[in-house]
Protein backbone atom coordinates (compact mmCIF):
# COMPACT_ATOMS: atom_id res chain seq x y z
CA UNK A 1 0.00 0.00 0.00
CA UNK A 2 1.38 3.72 -0.89
CA UNK A 3 1.60 6.29 1.76
CA UNK A 4 -1.49 8.58 1.41
CA UNK A 5 1.18 11.63 2.32
CA UNK A 6 2.26 11.02 -1.09
CA UNK A 7 -0.52 11.33 -2.94
CA UNK A 8 -0.37 14.61 -5.29
CA UNK A 9 -3.56 16.18 -5.11
CA UNK A 10 -4.19 17.98 -8.38
CA UNK A 11 -5.22 21.49 -8.97
CA UNK A 12 -8.61 23.17 -8.76
CA UNK A 13 -8.37 25.58 -11.76
CA UNK A 14 -10.76 28.39 -11.86
CA UNK A 15 -13.57 28.76 -13.92
CA UNK A 16 -14.09 32.88 -15.14
CA UNK A 17 -17.66 33.43 -15.86
CA UNK A 18 -19.00 36.85 -17.31
CA UNK A 19 -20.88 39.33 -15.13
CA UNK A 20 -24.41 40.34 -15.66
CA UNK A 21 -27.96 41.31 -13.69
CA UNK A 22 -25.81 40.18 -10.44
CA UNK A 23 -25.07 36.72 -12.02
CA UNK A 24 -22.30 34.85 -13.71
CA UNK A 25 -23.29 33.12 -17.03
CA UNK A 26 -20.98 31.99 -19.55
CA UNK A 27 -21.34 33.71 -23.52
CA UNK A 28 -24.46 32.64 -24.50
CA UNK A 29 -22.45 31.39 -27.68
CA UNK A 30 -20.29 28.71 -25.54
CA UNK A 31 -17.24 30.29 -27.12
CA UNK A 32 -13.84 31.30 -25.17
CA UNK A 33 -10.50 32.23 -25.38
CA UNK A 34 -7.10 31.76 -23.80
CA UNK A 35 -5.66 34.37 -21.74
CA UNK A 36 -1.82 34.47 -21.41
CA UNK A 37 0.54 36.22 -19.31
CA UNK A 38 3.33 38.40 -20.57
CA UNK A 39 5.35 35.26 -21.52
CA UNK A 40 2.98 33.49 -23.43
CA UNK A 41 1.79 31.11 -20.43
CA UNK A 42 -1.13 29.75 -20.44
CA UNK A 43 -3.65 31.33 -17.43
CA UNK A 44 -6.90 30.50 -18.22
CA UNK A 45 -9.92 30.07 -20.70
CA UNK A 46 -11.96 33.68 -20.73
CA UNK A 47 -16.09 34.02 -21.86
CA UNK A 48 -15.64 35.37 -25.48
CA UNK A 49 -18.72 37.95 -25.45
CA UNK A 50 -20.96 38.05 -28.20
CA UNK A 51 -23.68 40.60 -29.70
CA UNK A 52 -26.25 39.05 -27.78
CA UNK A 53 -24.51 38.99 -24.62
CA UNK A 54 -24.15 42.75 -24.93
CA UNK A 55 -27.49 43.27 -24.98
CA UNK A 56 -28.23 41.41 -22.23
CA UNK A 57 -26.01 43.00 -20.58
CA UNK A 58 -28.20 46.34 -21.58
CA UNK A 59 -31.14 45.22 -20.30
CA UNK A 60 -29.75 44.53 -17.04
CA UNK A 61 -27.82 47.80 -16.54
CA UNK A 62 -31.52 49.69 -17.55
CA UNK A 63 -33.60 47.41 -15.64
CA UNK A 64 -31.19 48.15 -12.30
CA UNK A 65 -30.75 52.04 -13.02
CA UNK A 66 -34.06 53.20 -11.78
CA UNK A 67 -33.04 52.29 -8.33
CA UNK A 68 -29.67 53.24 -8.18
CA UNK A 69 -30.62 56.40 -9.96
CA UNK A 70 -32.61 57.06 -7.09
CA UNK A 71 -30.81 55.76 -4.24
CA UNK A 72 -29.41 58.56 -1.80
CA UNK A 73 -25.55 59.76 -3.07
CA UNK A 74 -24.92 58.68 0.54
CA UNK A 75 -26.27 55.32 0.37
CA UNK A 76 -23.79 54.49 -2.68
CA UNK A 77 -20.97 56.36 -0.70
CA UNK A 78 -21.46 53.63 1.07
CA UNK A 79 -21.82 50.53 -0.96
CA UNK A 80 -18.24 51.73 -2.86
CA UNK A 81 -16.74 51.92 0.57
CA UNK A 82 -18.41 48.35 0.70
CA UNK A 83 -16.34 47.05 -2.32
CA UNK A 84 -12.69 48.56 -0.94
CA UNK A 85 -13.69 46.82 2.16
CA UNK A 86 -14.24 42.90 0.23
CA UNK A 87 -11.13 44.26 -2.83
CA UNK A 88 -9.10 44.47 0.60
CA UNK A 89 -10.12 41.30 2.51
CA UNK A 90 -9.15 39.63 -1.51
CA UNK A 91 -5.69 41.25 -1.75
CA UNK A 92 -3.46 38.58 -2.70
CA UNK A 93 -5.71 37.00 -5.12
CA UNK A 94 -6.05 40.52 -6.74
CA UNK A 95 -2.07 40.83 -6.49
CA UNK A 96 -1.55 37.54 -7.97
CA UNK A 97 -3.56 38.10 -11.16
CA UNK A 98 -2.39 41.61 -11.95
CA UNK A 99 1.09 40.12 -11.99
CA UNK A 100 0.44 37.65 -14.15
CA UNK A 101 -2.15 39.98 -16.46
CA UNK A 102 0.18 43.26 -16.50
CA UNK A 103 3.54 41.49 -16.12
CA UNK A 104 4.70 43.01 -12.96
CA UNK A 105 6.86 42.06 -9.82
CA UNK A 106 4.36 41.16 -7.15
CA UNK A 107 5.46 44.15 -5.17
CA UNK A 108 4.78 46.06 -7.77
CA UNK A 109 1.31 44.44 -8.58
CA UNK A 110 0.51 44.87 -4.77
CA UNK A 111 1.13 48.83 -5.68
CA UNK A 112 -0.90 48.46 -8.53
CA UNK A 113 -3.98 46.97 -6.20
CA UNK A 114 -3.54 48.96 -3.06
CA UNK A 115 -4.33 52.21 -5.34
CA UNK A 116 -7.58 50.62 -6.78
CA UNK A 117 -8.69 49.69 -3.44
CA UNK A 118 -7.90 53.48 -2.13
CA UNK A 119 -9.17 54.67 -5.35
CA UNK A 120 -13.01 52.81 -4.39
CA UNK A 121 -12.33 54.74 -1.20
CA UNK A 122 -11.86 58.05 -3.11
CA UNK A 123 -14.78 57.64 -5.37
CA UNK A 124 -16.99 56.52 -2.03
CA UNK A 125 -16.39 60.25 -0.87
CA UNK A 126 -17.28 62.05 -3.87
CA UNK A 127 -20.42 60.58 -3.75
CA UNK A 128 -22.59 63.26 -2.09
CA UNK A 129 -20.17 66.30 -2.81
CA UNK A 130 -20.11 66.05 -6.21
CA UNK A 131 -23.69 67.79 -6.42
CA UNK A 132 -21.95 70.60 -4.83
CA UNK A 133 -19.11 70.79 -7.12
CA UNK A 134 -21.10 71.00 -10.20
CA UNK A 135 -24.54 72.31 -9.13
CA UNK A 136 -26.20 75.17 -6.93
CA UNK A 137 -28.57 78.07 -6.94
CA UNK A 138 -28.12 80.38 -10.03
CA UNK A 139 -28.17 84.29 -9.74
CA UNK A 140 -30.98 85.77 -11.76
CA UNK A 141 -33.25 88.91 -12.31
CA UNK A 142 -36.41 88.16 -11.78
CA UNK A 143 -38.39 86.86 -8.93
CA UNK A 144 -37.19 83.26 -9.32
CA UNK A 145 -35.42 80.60 -7.74
CA UNK A 146 -33.19 79.14 -10.48
CA UNK A 147 -31.59 75.79 -9.36
CA UNK A 148 -29.20 73.74 -11.27
CA UNK A 149 -28.88 69.97 -9.94
CA UNK A 150 -26.47 66.88 -11.79
CA UNK A 151 -28.51 64.14 -12.81
CA UNK A 152 -27.19 60.85 -14.31
CA UNK A 153 -27.02 59.55 -17.98
CA UNK A 154 -28.40 56.64 -17.57
CA UNK A 155 -26.82 53.46 -18.94
CA UNK A 156 -23.13 53.81 -20.17
CA UNK A 157 -21.15 51.29 -22.12
CA UNK A 158 -17.47 51.99 -20.70
CA UNK A 159 -14.36 50.16 -22.56
CA UNK A 160 -11.83 49.69 -20.01
CA UNK A 161 -7.80 50.68 -20.59
CA UNK A 162 -6.42 47.95 -22.63
CA UNK A 163 -2.79 48.60 -20.87
CA UNK A 164 -3.58 48.93 -17.00
CA UNK A 165 -6.51 45.55 -16.26
CA UNK A 166 -6.87 46.43 -12.63
CA UNK A 167 -5.90 50.44 -11.42
CA UNK A 168 -7.09 51.48 -15.14
CA UNK A 169 -10.46 49.28 -14.68
CA UNK A 170 -11.23 50.89 -11.51
CA UNK A 171 -10.63 54.08 -12.46
CA UNK A 172 -13.15 54.05 -15.54
CA UNK A 173 -15.74 51.98 -13.71
CA UNK A 174 -15.87 53.91 -10.26
CA UNK A 175 -16.98 57.33 -11.48
CA UNK A 176 -19.43 56.08 -13.91
CA UNK A 177 -21.89 54.56 -10.73
CA UNK A 178 -20.58 56.97 -8.54
CA UNK A 179 -23.00 59.38 -9.93
CA UNK A 180 -25.68 56.85 -10.37
CA UNK A 181 -25.57 55.72 -13.84
CA UNK A 182 -25.36 52.09 -14.81
CA UNK A 183 -22.43 50.23 -16.39
CA UNK A 184 -21.65 47.84 -19.54
CA UNK A 185 -18.22 47.51 -18.79
CA UNK A 186 -15.49 45.20 -22.23
CA UNK A 187 -12.88 44.49 -20.08
CA UNK A 188 -9.13 44.76 -21.38
CA UNK A 189 -8.95 42.19 -24.61
CA UNK A 190 -5.57 40.53 -23.37
CA UNK A 191 -6.17 40.61 -19.70
CA UNK A 192 -9.40 40.10 -18.84
CA UNK A 193 -8.73 38.05 -15.63
CA UNK A 194 -8.43 41.06 -13.02
CA UNK A 195 -11.98 42.39 -14.38
CA UNK A 196 -13.74 38.76 -14.41
CA UNK A 197 -12.53 38.76 -10.54
CA UNK A 198 -13.98 41.72 -9.69
CA UNK A 199 -17.51 41.03 -10.41
CA UNK A 200 -17.02 38.23 -7.74
CA UNK A 201 -16.17 41.02 -5.48
CA UNK A 202 -19.43 43.37 -6.70
CA UNK A 203 -21.45 40.37 -6.09
CA UNK A 204 -20.62 40.15 -2.42
CA UNK A 205 -20.65 43.98 -2.01
CA UNK A 206 -24.17 45.11 -1.68
CA UNK A 207 -24.41 46.67 -5.26
CA UNK A 208 -27.59 45.94 -6.60
CA UNK A 209 -27.81 43.37 -9.64
CA UNK A 210 -27.16 44.93 -12.87
CA UNK A 211 -25.62 48.32 -12.03
CA UNK A 212 -22.22 47.27 -13.31
CA UNK A 213 -22.38 44.12 -15.72
CA UNK A 214 -18.74 43.01 -17.18
CA UNK A 215 -17.71 41.58 -20.27
CA UNK A 216 -15.24 39.77 -22.10
CA UNK A 217 -13.49 39.05 -25.43
CA UNK A 218 -12.81 41.14 -28.79
CA UNK A 219 -12.79 44.47 -27.99
CA UNK A 220 -14.34 45.63 -31.41
CA UNK A 221 -17.02 42.72 -31.21
CA UNK A 222 -18.63 43.35 -28.36
CA UNK A 223 -18.39 47.43 -28.70
CA UNK A 224 -20.11 47.97 -32.10
CA UNK A 225 -23.59 46.85 -30.98
CA UNK A 226 -22.89 48.98 -27.92
CA UNK A 227 -22.36 52.05 -29.37
CA UNK A 228 -25.27 51.25 -32.16
CA UNK A 229 -27.68 50.62 -29.34
CA UNK A 230 -30.22 52.88 -28.82
CA UNK A 231 -30.74 52.06 -24.81
CA UNK A 232 -27.48 53.10 -24.02
CA UNK A 233 -26.99 56.41 -23.31
CA UNK A 234 -23.27 57.30 -23.38
CA UNK A 235 -19.72 55.27 -24.40
CA UNK A 236 -16.52 55.99 -22.59
CA UNK A 237 -14.14 54.56 -25.47
CA UNK A 238 -10.79 54.79 -23.27
CA UNK A 239 -9.95 50.89 -24.45
CA UNK A 240 -10.63 51.89 -28.18
CA UNK A 241 -7.68 52.41 -30.35
CA UNK A 242 -7.89 55.48 -32.62
CA UNK A 243 -9.38 53.59 -35.54
CA UNK A 244 -12.34 51.70 -33.80
CA UNK A 245 -12.72 54.84 -31.73
CA UNK A 246 -13.90 56.93 -34.80
CA UNK A 247 -15.86 53.86 -36.07
CA UNK A 248 -17.94 53.39 -32.57
CA UNK A 249 -18.30 57.31 -32.21
CA UNK A 250 -20.00 57.37 -35.70
CA UNK A 251 -22.03 54.65 -34.69
CA UNK A 252 -22.81 56.39 -31.26
CA UNK A 253 -24.08 59.99 -32.52
CA UNK A 254 -27.25 57.95 -33.91
CA UNK A 255 -28.90 58.27 -30.84
CA UNK A 256 -26.86 61.21 -29.46
CA UNK A 257 -24.39 59.32 -26.86
CA UNK A 258 -22.55 61.64 -24.65
CA UNK A 259 -19.11 59.85 -26.46
CA UNK A 260 -15.61 60.20 -23.77
CA UNK A 261 -13.09 59.90 -26.33
CA UNK A 262 -9.50 58.17 -25.64
CA UNK A 263 -6.89 59.85 -24.14
CA UNK A 264 -3.12 59.15 -22.50
CA UNK A 265 -4.06 58.75 -19.14
CA UNK A 266 -1.79 58.12 -16.08
CA UNK A 267 -3.84 56.11 -13.84
CA UNK A 268 -1.96 56.41 -11.23
CA UNK A 269 -2.22 60.06 -10.96
CA UNK A 270 -4.99 62.19 -8.83
CA UNK A 271 -7.88 61.30 -11.16
CA UNK A 272 -9.69 64.76 -10.79
CA UNK A 273 -13.84 65.05 -11.25
CA UNK A 274 -13.35 65.02 -14.93
CA UNK A 275 -15.00 61.67 -15.17
CA UNK A 276 -17.53 62.05 -12.38
CA UNK A 277 -18.91 65.16 -14.58
CA UNK A 278 -18.13 63.43 -17.65
CA UNK A 279 -21.62 61.85 -17.80
CA UNK A 280 -23.64 63.65 -15.65
CA UNK A 281 -26.58 65.98 -17.18
CA UNK A 282 -27.45 69.64 -15.54
CA UNK A 283 -31.28 69.93 -14.60
CA UNK A 284 -32.62 73.73 -13.86
CA UNK A 285 -35.42 74.12 -12.44
CA UNK A 286 -37.04 77.91 -12.17
CA UNK A 287 -39.72 78.46 -9.22
CA UNK A 288 -41.11 81.80 -7.99
CA UNK A 289 -40.64 83.16 -5.22
CA UNK A 290 -43.88 84.38 -3.34
CA UNK A 291 -43.71 87.96 -2.92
Amino acid sequence: MSDKSEVTRLTVFKTYKLYVGGKFPRSESGRVYEVTDSKERWLANAPLSSRKDARDAVVAARKAFGGWSGATAYNRGQVLYRVAEMLEGRREQFVREVADADGLSRSKAATVVDAAIDRWVWYAGWTDKIAQVVGGANPVAGPFFNLSTPEPTGVVAVLAPQESSFLGLVSVIAPVIATGNTAVVIASEHAPLPALSLGEVLATSDLPSGVVNILSGRTAEIAAPLAAHQDVNAIDLTGAGDELAKELEIAAADNLKRTLRPQAVDWSADPGTDRLTAFLETKTVWHPIGV
